[in-house]
């Protein structure tokens, strides 16, 4: 009998915001349960780990297990049922902790590994499990919960746009202020994240900034910044 037991987990959400998160458990080479959930109001992180949690639970009860291998295409997202840190984002996972440290104490041969597989690597049996992810179309499990980086994100998301509204109808950003389009012919709305949608292309040299924002602007650079 196999002594080791490998859950390849993934979850994302479509355009339709339905979260769907997927765990294959193999043992032996061969599937031997797969599990999934679909809900909404979830953040893709809060997917992954939910796909994660799906196949520890069930592989920590096998008789004669003593190596869980988890493969992922996110470390970072795994690391969080470990962290020791209060985030109410871990309130939803204290059953799995609890499950977790039952399991190294009940024999100390017990250990649990994390492997990486990105996606682009398209590792056959990782492959499987990420297209069954982006292709579901089932009906959410839980339509009305929402979990705490979910709220997180929509309030980040109504700050963004009402900033956003705010610069583009906002007359003291200038008369001749010059509207950047997208390839679509839509103008591009300002950004937060990453030095935002312009500074990272011509932020590299002095000169070239200060032409871009004489440009942009219509005003005349003053050499400071």
């Amino acid at each position: 009998m196999s002594h080791n037991i490998a859950i390849i987990a993934d979850g994302g959400i479509k355009k339709l915001q339905v979260a769907t998160a997927v765990t294959h458990i193999w043992t032996d080479n061969s599937i031997v349960q797969y599990l999934q959930v679909n809900l909404i109001n979830v953040t893709s992180i809060e997917a992954k780990l939910m796909a994660i949690c799906l196949g520890l639970i069930p592989a920590m009860e096998e008789e004669n297990i003593h190596d869980i291998i988890i493969i992922t295409d996110s470390i970072a997202v795994a690391k969080k049922i470990f962290e020791s840190k209060t985030d109410p984002l871990q309130n939803m996972f204290i059953p799995v902790t609890l499950a977790i440290d039952s399991f190294f104490r009940k024999d100390s041969r017990n250990k649990i590994q994390f492997w990486f597989c990105p996606s682009k690597a398209k590792w056959p049996k990782h492959k499987l499990i990420d297209d069954q992810v982006k292709a579901d179309n089932c009906a959410p499990i839980f339509p009305s919960k929402e979990l705490h980086l979910f709220n997180k994100k929509k309030e980040c998301d109504n700050i963004l746009h009402e900033w956003q509204d705010s610069f583009m109808t906002n007359p003291k950003r200038g008369q001749c202020f010059l509207d950047f389009e997208d390839k679509n012919q839509k103008v591009i709305k300002p950004i937060y994240t990453k030095g935002g949608l312009w500074l990272p292309s011509i932020g590299f040299t002095n000169s070239l900034c200060a032409c871009f924002t004489h440009i942009t602007t219509s005003h005349t650079p003053i050499g400071e910044y």
